[in-house]
């Protein structure tokens, strides 16, 4: 499932390399979209975690990312876990909104002679 959020780099974690073959570097954003403003935590994995280099904190970026989802059983207990995990795999600076000038305001400079009444 693909989808995608903007928000505000509140963290950039070191990359971590799990394995040889796996590495990935968590990001944390504040969606401020609505009413209560969400912490949210992403990662990047193996190729992408270079794409957190582009950015800095404070910075408000547009994500795109999967939705991932796993199951994981206790080897101890045999209770069954689920994880979900929000992989991004596109980073984009949110262009600001260009700010919007008033108009000047009109004013008349001839005098009350001209008046049509």
């Amino acid at each position: 499932m693909s989808l995608e959020t903007v928000g505000r780099i509140k963290e950039i974690k070191e990359t971590h390399v799990i394995s040889d073959s796996f590495s990935k570097r968590e990001f944390i954003i504040t969606d401020e979209s609505s009413q209560y403003p969400q912490i949210i935590m992403f990662q990047c994995t193996q190729d992408r975690c270079d794409l957190l280099n582009a950015f800095s904190v404070g910075q408000e970026i547009k994500i795109l990312f999967n939705l991932r989802g796993r199951e994981w059983e206790s080897p101890t207990t045999g209770e069954i876990k689920v994880f979900n995990t929000l992989e991004a795999w596109r980073i984009e600076a949110k262009a600001s909104a260009p700010q919007q000038q008033a108009p000047a305001p009109q004013i008349e400079t001839g005098n009350a002679d001209d008046l049509p009444f």
